[in-house]
């Protein structure tokens, strides 16, 4: 269980690496668990959540808290659409010898029960409107999706694995004073560890020279008795960096691979913001699955929680021994080239056509970047806008 107690006394100096977790026969390398096999600044360890009722009346909550061994630093946001509002909640602390430590000031996270429950609590503060009492309770088993890797030039940028579950959430959120019932709302979680850019920009070196981009689809759909997971990085030309569509049954069977991905998206005029995608997987036999994805409301995470956009506060950034700020936008007054250089998280239902022409219809998370060129789109540069 993490979540570790204020005020634990670990039974070492206090300067020693161990911690409770290296009584536990996990250890992978020659290091205590404080310490990852590689010393990549960049090397995390994440939980991600959403949380919904299905429908664009209510807040549509995204949380997470990361971990990052090599930069000393453990930090947590969770932000909430709510109307057009955006309110966002953030802290940050100093990584102690204890990677189970998972209170980061007023937020705390629990594993009740690996792989099945896992409690997420934010107490009441004076700088953000926001609080929650959570418990999210997998109703689909955790799938492992396949290893992400990509290299730019020499270095690598992404070594990263991770794991996703769907699930149905039970406890009480608070925004901006009103109180919402969270027993029929449901969602999806991953965990992801490993390699991905984080903390304050380092220098390019070489690899300034090189034009990159970051087109990405990541799309958990849930229907009646499975789960549609889709992963998908292009290059500017439209080569997948990694993509897998795979179909998730609730009952723990096995999963199944869809097939290769091809994708239609509709841009709202004058953003890179999705409107509504068509996306379609086609396995080694020629059988096609399509699924038609109407957007619902967006949760524009990347403003204010460390994704990159503000220059202040990043994942895994020092920002000394413990700080909590909160943060407010509105999502009509954002600067729409901001938005071009983020990732944002729809809401979305869906319409799934399967190969032998039978229709279903679900719901879920439809994360979606079209950052910098895309030759299938017409993008040439970081920020010109869909037509």
């Amino acid at each position: 269980m993490t979540g570790a107690k204020r005020g634990s006394r670990l039974r070492t100096w206090s300067g020693s690496p161990l911690s409770p977790a290296d009584d536990l026969p996990v250890h992978q390398v020659a290091e205590v668990i404080r310490h990852p096999a590689t010393s990549d600044r960049n090397f995390y360890d994440r939980y991600y959540f959403n949380a919904h009722n299905g429908t664009a009346d209510e807040p549509f909550l995204v949380l997470g808290l990361g971990v990052y061994p090599n930069l000393g630093v453990v930090d947590c946001f969770a932000v909430a659409r709510h109307g057009d509002d955006q309110i966002v909640f953030r802290a940050s602390k100093a990584l102690g010898a204890d990677r189970a430590d998972t209170v980061v000031g007023p937020l705390r996270l629990e594993v009740v029960e690996g792989l099945e429950r896992l409690r997420i609590v934010l107490e009441p503060g004076a700088d953000y409107d926001l609080a929650f009492d959570l418990t999210f309770t997998a109703t689909g088993p955790a799938h492992l999706e396949p290893r992400h890797f990509h290299r730019q030039l020499e270095r690598v940028t992404f070594d990263t694995q991770r794991f996703v579950q769907v699930g149905s959430w039970e406890g009480r959120l608070t925004v901006d004073g009103e109180r919402f019932d969270a027993s029929t709302w449901r969602g999806n979680r991953d965990r992801s560890w490993g390699v991905r850019p984080v903390g304050e920009a380092e220098p390019p070196g070489r690899r300034v020279t090189e034009a990159g981009n970051f087109f990405w689809i990541y799309s958990v759909l849930r229907l009646p008795e499975a789960t549609i997971c889709v992963v998908l990085q292009e290059d500017i030309r439209g080569r997948p960096v990694v993509e897998d569509a795979t179909w998730i049954p609730h009952d723990g069977a096995e999963p199944r691979w869809l097939g290769h991905v091809a994708h239609d998206i509709d841009f709202v005029s004058g953003t890179r913001q999705a409107r509504a995608a068509r996306l379609a997987f086609t396995g080694s036999d020629g059988a096609r699955t399509e699924v038609e994805i109407a957007i619902l409301t967006a949760n524009h995470f990347g403003f204010g929680t460390g994704y990159g956009l503000d220059q202040d506060w990043r994942h895994g950034m020092w920002q000394g021994e413990e700080k909590v700020e909160g943060r407010r936008f509105r999502v009509s007054e954002l600067d729409v080239n901001l938005t071009m250089l983020v990732p944002v998280e729809y809401l979305a239902t869906c319409t799934v056509r399967h190969p032998d022409g039978r229709t279903e219809e679900g719901e879920g998370l439809f994360e979606f970047g079209a950052i910098g060129p895309h030759t299938r789109y017409g993008f040439t540069q970081y920020v010109d806008p869909a037509p």
